[in-house]
């Protein structure tokens, strides 16, 4: 997983400018102010602090549309040169007008990173460690406000100052982050996908996972995934599955129940399991066919925070782990019967630049016990347009098997993707498969194999599982009609065709991922810490943090860029801590352990504002509180919005939803920052931090209510629980 962290970090750097840049802007403001005579146009000084955002609103409205079009990297690109061209700019500026156009300039770049860089990230990290990945942003991003307070102390202490060159030393990282972006960040493998780029898609995915051959099935799994990972909305139904030998369920089965089942082949010569729906009244507690958690509603907790935490429950971490050892490499080719193989050039572009010197993955052999998988190579299963029904719905193991780990179709976090042919409806179904890790989910003995190797399933055993259910994008319907499409195939150029529509924003789970990602914004926008942030020099010498540094010589301007910088590195453990707990803990856990710490935090303000102390208590106290505030903010509230926005999302549309939640954390940006200052001036620090610590109780709520665990989930398993959960919730509200 190197290659994934190294992309990560080096992505990671945008976020790092946008932080130089807020405590760059904070402490230079002072100086600006003097030189243009500003002290009475308040107007003009909000502007410079307020101009980045406009310009990261402005480029929001359409940085989903265009990184959707034109793919990720290319964005981040023009994200570096912006940051680069506007550090010169203000190293320049003669004049306060052309000040503000190089803000507005950084604004822009500043918009693409913030809501890129999550983004990319989501679609580049493995499961297990994407929560971990998705911190760095705001790790890096205080890192650079870090260094940049230190740099501003140190020019604090000159005779004069320059805040030219305080704005201007900004082009430094920034080329850096130029050439990363340039020469050696991959496009998203998932974007690649949506636009029929399958074999650029491997070779990123072989780069991210460190692999020398994608072919491998832990590949063919990911990249079958990503390709499932495109649609948008659809019939999901919730199902469970007991899963033991062959021989278990093949002597007394009729052929109506055979054609339900799932055959999944292991590593081994001869190992074979059955994947079995369960008919009739469930004996699993974890969700039933019928989802009796979103059928029966109680309380005021939304029936899908409900249905996201069954799972946490029932999947524990050691539950997850032995559910990948239990789904002991299972195949992941689609058996077509006896119908035969066709070479097909369903990628046509990659097919274009391949040319004669393409050497196909597949093996020579056209036996139904050699059958390829399409996102491997060209040579594709497929079936003639009319194909008949397969006799037997079944996983077959493909000749790409080989060594330990051959035949494996997990995604991460211990789901399995599968598939099975529907003679009711049809239409190939997609099956997400996980264990229930719960009690009494077992029957029979697990057994370790020598060398303490993954457990395996011994005679008599049966596993149970829950498995989403639903149509498989790899085998389309429609397209059936119009080209020759092999049932375990699509063609991306169709896809690719499609684009995302506004029409999928109405989509049920869409539009609930959206309640949350919008709602979760604003509220993290309103309980200030933004607006905080660019003011804290002000905000601490307001406090009288002077006076705790006068015996060192230093004023109180001075004085207040030291505290910042302090706390600054002192949120750099904190972020550490919480990108350790993101995927153990999760997101959800840890909004509801740090959001209370933050009221208590204001509070505390508050009460210090109120009631008369001498200086150095009421320093004391307002700095010990900012920097409670700010460490608790950047473990919970700070990371995990933009790490839920960039979660929750089908993959076709995840760029304009996430650019909908940029939008409004951006207005809302704007917002607080404006009207900071005047209601510093009306109700003073205490009514500010008061208002503040509302808005975390509301926010506390809120993600109590309404923001669901995503921790170990395949992004492509979160939107389907999304549809599925809000879908079932919206027929039981209308009946």
């Amino acid at each position: 997983m190197s290659g994934a962290v190294l992309v990560a970090l080096a992505a990671a750097i945008g976020n790092f400018l946008q932080g130089w840049d807020n405590a760059t802007i904070a402490g230079s403001i002072l100086y600006i102010k003097r030189e243009f005579k500003l002290e009475s146009e308040p107007t003009i000084e909000g502007l410079i602090v307020a101009m980045s955002l406009i310009g990261a609103t402005v480029v929001t409205t359409c940085s989903g549309s265009l990184s959707d079009w034109l793919g990720r990297r290319p964005m981040l690109i023009i994200s570096s040169l912006l940051y680069f061209l506007s550090s010169l700019v203000m190293l320049w500026s003669p004049t306060v007008y052309i000040l503000l156009f190089a803000r507005l300039l950084d604004g822009l770049g500043i918009g693409l990173a913030v809501t890129l860089v999550p983004l990319y990230i989501s679609e580049t990290a493995p499961t297990e460690i994407r929560g971990l990945l998705n911190t760095l942003p705001q790790f890096t991003g205080s890192a650079g406000m870090f260094f940049s307070y230190i740099m501003v102390f140190a020019m604090s202490l000159t005779n004069a100052p320059s805040w030219r060159l305080m704005l201007g030393v900004l082009s430094i990282p920034s080329l850096i982050y130029f050439a990363l972006t340039l020469f050696f960040l991959p496009e998203s493998p998932r974007w690649l996908v949506s636009k029929g780029r399958m074999l650029e898609a491997k070779k990123v995915l072989q780069r991210l996972r460190g692999r020398e051959d994608v072919t491998d099935s832990l590949s063919v799994g990911e990249m079958a995934l990503l390709v499932e990972g495109l649609g948008v909305g659809g019939d999901t139904a919730i199902e469970e599955y007991i899963i033991g030998p062959a021989n278990e369920f093949s002597n007394a089965e009729d052929p109506s129940a055979a054609n339900e089942q799932i055959k999944l082949y292991g590593t081994a010569e001869g190992l074979s399991w059955i994947a079995k729906p369960v008919t009739g009244q469930s004996s699993i507690g974890l969700l039933s066919r019928k989802g009796s958690i979103i059928a029966n509603p109680s309380g005021l907790v939304d029936p899908l925070v409900k249905l996201f935490g069954s799972v946490h429950e029932k999947f524990t971490e050691a539950g997850s782990m032995r559910g990948s050892a239990l789904f002991p490499h299972f195949g992941s080719m689609f058996s077509v019967g006896g119908n035969q193989l066709r070479n097909e050039d369903w990628d046509e572009e990659s097919a274009a630049r391949e040319g004669d010197d393409y050497v196909s993955d597949a093996a020579a052999d056209d036996s139904d016990d050699n059958l390829q998988s399409p996102l491997i190579s060209r040579q594709a299963t497929s079936v003639d347009r009319d194909m008949a029904a397969p006799t037997q719905g079944s996983m077959r193991q493909g000749s790409l098997v080989q060594g330990e780990a051959a035949g494996n179709t997990g995604i991460g976090g211990g789901w399995q993707l599968a598939w099975k042919w529907s003679e009711k409806d049809g239409v190939v179904k997609r099956i997400y498969l996980h264990e229930e890790g719960g009690p009494g989910s077992r029957r029979g003995s697990l057994i370790s194999l020598p060398g303490g190797d993954a457990p395996t399933l011994t005679d008599g055993e049966i596993v149970q599982a829950a498995a989403l259910v639903s149509q498989s994008a790899l085998y389309n319907k429609e397209l059936m009609h119009q080209q020759p499409v092999g049932p375990a195939m699509i063609h991306p150029s169709e896809t690719a065709a499609k684009g995302p529509s506004w029409s999928d924003l109405f989509e049920p789970g869409v539009k609930h991922a959206l309640i949350v990602g919008v709602g979760i914004q604003i509220l993290q926008q309103f309980s200030g810490i933004n607006g905080v942030l660019y003011y804290t020099p002000q905000i601490l010498e307001q406090a009288g943090v002077g006076y705790l540094l006068s015996n060192l010589g230093l004023g109180s301007t001075s004085a207040s860029f030291l505290i910042s910088c302090v706390t600054t590195l002192l949120m750099l453990p904190c972020i550490a801590v919480a990108m350790r707990l993101m995927d153990i803990s999760g997101r959800r856990t840890l909004l509801l352990t740090t959001i209370p710490v933050l009221i208590v935090a204001l509070l505390i303000l508050v009460v210090g504002s109120l009631v008369e102390f001498n200086s150095s208590v009421n320093a004391f106290i307002s700095t010990l509180s900012v920097i409670v505030y700010f460490c608790c903010f950047v473990m919970g509230f700070g990371p995990i919005p933009n790490i839920l926005c960039s979660e929750i999302f089908p993959s076709r549309i995840r760029g304009l939803c996430i650019a909908i939640c940029a939008l409004t954390f951006w207005i809302c940006d704007i917002i607080v920052t404006y009207t900071l200052p005047v209601m510093l001036n009306s109700v003073g620090l205490g009514g500010v931090f008061g208002m503040y610590a509302i808005v975390c109780i509301i926010a506390w709520v809120f993600v109590f209510l309404k923001v669901p665990e995503t921790k170990g989930m395949p992004l492509e398993v979160i939107t389907e629980f999304f549809s599925v959960g809000a879908k079932q919730a919206e027929a039981v509200s209308g009946s």
